[in-house]
């Protein structure tokens, strides 16, 4: 193989909606050369992974067949050998040198524009190479029809193979990108951060891993770790949609700790250590310096090459002295040794678990033998609605009603009544507490029931991605009697999220499969939601949860104080139903406040406590001494007023009684 990167490999690409023809016309060719697709022209902008998609067809048609011969030259590259070997009288030479690989890989193609000599060359060095059966894969920054001055007899022969396009990564992709560079560099993030780099208007995953490489200087600079707030400001995301700004400091007074506080210059960018990692193998294996760590630089391209993870092997090159530099590499090996035993029999009896992350980790075997268990006995279930929260247990008023009788009805009846079934309602009213008792009454009827919220469904596709395991992961779903997602509002932006919920709801509704969700945000009022998901909700029936009534509060709150306290204080609990609330959250939190009180003051909760807690103590000012007055006030705007004819300061204006003088 020339020219060909290490680290650019299909087990390192990862795949996306935005690729995924992409990779998947690459991997085609790199199993057949020369029998489909020949040529291939993949065309994006720079930046989205052409020259990684080139060279990983490289590495896996030389893996599969290492008799085969695989080039890969630039067009600059090429212009240049060109150039030179007419000049020297060699351009026979020049053409038996392309023409006798089995795999041609010609990079940056737009470079050859206006060069009418190399066009011609090129066009019968495709001629040849398709006469003998030998595959050339071309890329540009651009499709054919807009490369300047391009041949059309050029065209014409990259639109009899394929030209296909690269777009930008969607959001999942992006953090799934993240996700995988940052363990490979192995360094670890807060919750939220690597989200929050993913969020910025970026469609170039060369300037995702520039992003990614400023956050491991920032946080390497700091004293803590990066939040994702941190992260938004120092790479300018903008904020998540529905979220409003908190209070933090402004981009230009943040910096991190430390004298690596200023932004790193390009030229002084961490470098990748993947990279420094091999120019050091290839370093050490030429000079030979010692026989064990050219062993063991060899076993790591190996294991790497074939898709293992090598970081056991990598800490043993950075080792100064070590016991026995052999046994480690035979433990290794029997690890590796046992993941393909267990891969082998999971593609018998799971094959859509047999490329699972965990089979190619030789430092954690335990997780390959867990999922290998779990596949065995068929326990991976999708999750379930929580069994804390029943459909019995809540409580039904005047100001629900509707809501839950519809829920009742559906647990009864089925997806013939109601699919999807749509909750709509504020934070705190008990949407996900009448979704997760749907889902245990639907339970009870026999069949898999799903019942997650939406940041989890988010989460599970983009490691799924991260594993190049989207089909088992589709299929964990499209299994299951019934589908319950919590605050579905939360996929607005997220379309590749949007797309598998797409496909999803069609297949469930078609198969008479019952589907409910949940929002915090009014249908009409829903943002960055695709048309076709968003009618597809709207044709169910959708319900309001309001706010819960005083009546409906005061029935929560008697019931949470008979379960903690030997009797229900009436008093107690009709005053704290009287205090506003706008959730049966903060409603029952008035409550927990009493209690808490009560405890701390060793006392039994009553309305007076309450009232001094909720109200603040009440002062009394000292008492007047009594005078004696007439009872008659000086008129002020003619006529007598009596302090007995007239009530003067009603607390309510609205409520004063005015009796006219008789």
């Amino acid at each position: 193989m020339s020219g060909l990167n290490p680290q650019f490999r299909f087990d390192t690409l990862v795949v996306g909606a935005a690729n995924r023809l992409a990779a998947t016309a690459a991997r085609a060719v790199a199993e057949a050369p020369g029998t489909v697709y020949n040529p291939l022209f993949i065309y994006a902008r720079p930046g989205l992974g052409k020259t990684h998609l080139l060279m990983a067809m490289g590495h896996a048609a030389a893996a599969i067949d290492p008799r085969l011969a695989v080039e890969y030259v630039t067009a600059d590259a090429f212009l240049e050998s060109f150039a030179t070997a007419v000049a020297g009288g060699q351009g026979e030479a020049h053409r038996r040198r392309f023409s006798d690989v089995g795999l041609l890989l010609l990079d940056d193609v737009q470079f050859l524009s206006q060069r009418r000599e190399a066009q011609a060359e090129l066009i019968r060095l495709i001629d040849g190479l398709q006469a003998a059966a030998r595959q050339i894969v071309l890329a540009s920054d651009r499709p054919p029809a807009e490369i300047e001055g391009l041949d059309e007899r050029l065209i014409r022969r990259f639109a009899g193979g394929l030209v296909i396009d690269i777009l930008a990564p969607d959001y999942e992709t992006r953090v799934a990108i993240l996700r995988r560079r940052a363990e490979e560099r192995g360094v670890a993030f807060g919750p939220g951060v690597l989200e929050a780099a993913a969020s910025a208007d970026s469609d170039s995953v060369r300037e995702l891993i520039g992003s990614l490489n400023r956050l491991i200087a920032f946080q390497a600079a700091s004293d803590a770790p990066l939040d994702p707030m941190q992260a938004r400001l120092l790479l300018g995301s903008p904020e998540p949609a529905g979220i409003e700004a908190q209070d933090s400091v402004p981009p230009a007074e943040w910096s991190p700790p430390g004298p690596a506080s200023a932004a790193l210059p390009p030229e002084a960018a961490p470098r990748d250590e993947f990279a420094d990692f091999l120019s050091e193998v290839s370093a050490t294996v030429s000079q030979q310096v010692e026989s064990w760590r050219a062993r063991v630089a060899e076993a790591v391209l190996r294991w790497e090459g074939e898709g293992y993870r090598t970081a056991r092997l990598e800490r043993l090159l950075s080792e100064e002295v070590v016991a026995d530099p052999h046994a480690v590499l035979d433990g290794y090996a029997e690890d590796v040794a046992r993941l393909r035993a267990i891969g082998a029999e999971l593609a018998e009896g799971a094959p859509a678990l047999a490329g699972s992350a965990e089979l190619f980790d030789p430092d954690n075997v335990a997780a390959a033998e867990a999922l290998l268990e779990r596949a065995r006995h068929g326990v991976n279930p999708p999750p379930a609605p929580s069994p804390h929260w029943r459909l019995e247990s809540f409580l039904e008023g005047a100001s629900n009603r509707i809501a839950v009788r519809a829920a009742q009805s559906v647990a009864a009846e089925g997806p013939g009544r109601y699919n999807p079934f749509v909750i709509v309602g504020a934070s705190g009213v008990g949407k996900t507490h009448l979704l997760h008792g749907l889902g245990n009454a639907l339970a009870a009827r026999g069949g898999v029931v799903a019942c997650l919220g939406a940041h989890e469904f988010v989460d599970e596709l983009i490691d799924a991605i991260d594993r190049e395991a989207t089909a088992a992961w589709r299929a964990r779903y499209r299994a299951v009697d019934a589908f319950l997602l919590d605050d579905v509002h939360v996929v607005a932006g997220k379309d590749r999220t949007q797309d598998e919920l797409f496909l999803l709801f069609n297949l469930l509704l078609e198969s008479g499969r019952q589907m409910a969700f949940t929002s915090a945000v009014p249908l009409a009022d829903m943002q960055g939601i695709e048309p076709r998901l968003l009618t597809r909700l709207e044709g169910g029936l959708v319900v309001e949860l309001p706010a819960p009534d005083r009546a409906l509060r005061q029935a929560a709150i008697e019931r949470l104080l008979a379960a903690r306290l030997d009797g229900v204080d009436p008093e107690l609990a009709a005053y704290i139903a009287a205090r506003p609330a706008d959730s049966m959250r903060s409603a029952l939190g008035l409550v927990q406040r009493v209690l808490n009180a009560a405890e701390v003051q060793q006392v039994h909760p009553t309305a007076a406590l309450a009232r001094e807690v909720l109200e603040g103590p009440v002062t009394r000012g000292p008492r007047r001494a009594a005078s004696r007055v007439s009872g008659v006030l000086a008129p002020t705007a003619g006529g007598i007023r009596s302090r007995e004819k007239m009530v003067w300061e009603w607390p309510d204006a609205a409520a004063r009684l005015i009796e006219e003088w008789r």
